[in-house]
């Protein structure tokens, strides 16, 4: 596939960095890009899903929104990594909190994406393959938390194909029971491209709700500064 691809409208692969952050919503990527780069471009408006490129700390690195759910968001993670040289992808994104030790705004950092999709279900056969991210980028964002200070947990996540899916009382119960930290959307599309491709990825999430509260879309778009942050130092450190 030539560039820009339909979905993307950068016309050189130069425009977008090795690294990219995505966001589901694309007014997240445009805070990200005018409150933490400088020298910003913006190399997409294609349907309204903004993608910025700019400098933090001296370091090139780019953000854009991938929308909701797998199938939406698959789309941006196979043309960034396979028509525009994108070597890191970094999923930061909001999720439901699980087990009751997690809080609202504390950081979720997905060691695997477990899944009932059909992007991952049946693409083995019998085998339940497990999504999961690079190594090298967990350990980095990890590290960065812990020194950060930040109130960060480590673990499983439930990436659904519904947001207003009705989970079953016993199979919710058998996640948290195991362990499962999040539910969220995306990141088990973003492991299987990624492992697909031979590429990098990682998903990073804020706790936006939890079984007794939840935050607002503004709140949602602006103030998770922290998870922002470790993606960010977690980009500038892979970037050469």
């Amino acid at each position: 596939m030539k560039i820009p691809t339909p979905h993307i409208g950068a016309k050189s692969v130069d425009e977008v960095a090795k690294t990219v952050l995505m966001p589901g919503d694309p007014l997240r990527a445009k805070y990200i890009a005018e409150t933490y780069l400088t020298d910003v471009t913006c190399f997409n408006e294609v349907r309204g899903m903004l993608g910025y490129t700019g400098y933090y700390n001296g370091k090139r690195v780019s953000v854009m929104g991938s929308g909701m759910g797998i199938p939406s968001a698959n789309i941006y993670y196979y043309e960034l990594f396979s028509f525009y040289d994108v070597e890191s992808i970094i999923r930061i994104g909001t999720a439901g909190g699980m087990q009751d030790y997690i809080g609202l705004r504390d950081v979720v950092i997905a060691t695997a994406a477990n899944t009932s999709s059909s992007i991952v279900k049946g693409k083995f056969e019998e085998i339940n393959f497990a999504p999961t991210p690079d190594f090298g980028l967990l350990i980095k964002a990890v590290e960065i938390a812990k020194d950060m200070g930040v109130s960060y947990h480590v673990g499983t996540v439930l990436s659904g194909d519904e947001f207003y899916g009705e989970l079953k009382k016993e199979t919710r119960d058998k996640l948290i029971q195991y362990g499962t930290l999040a539910g969220e959307m995306e990141s088990a599309g973003l492991y299987m491209t990624a492992r697909r491709l031979n590429k990098k990825a990682l998903a990073l999430f804020t706790i936006s709700d939890n079984a007794d509260s939840a935050e607002s879309s503004k709140d949602r778009e602006t103030s998770y500064t922290q998870m922002m942050e470790i993606a960010l130092k977690v980009a500038t450190q892979e970037e050469k």
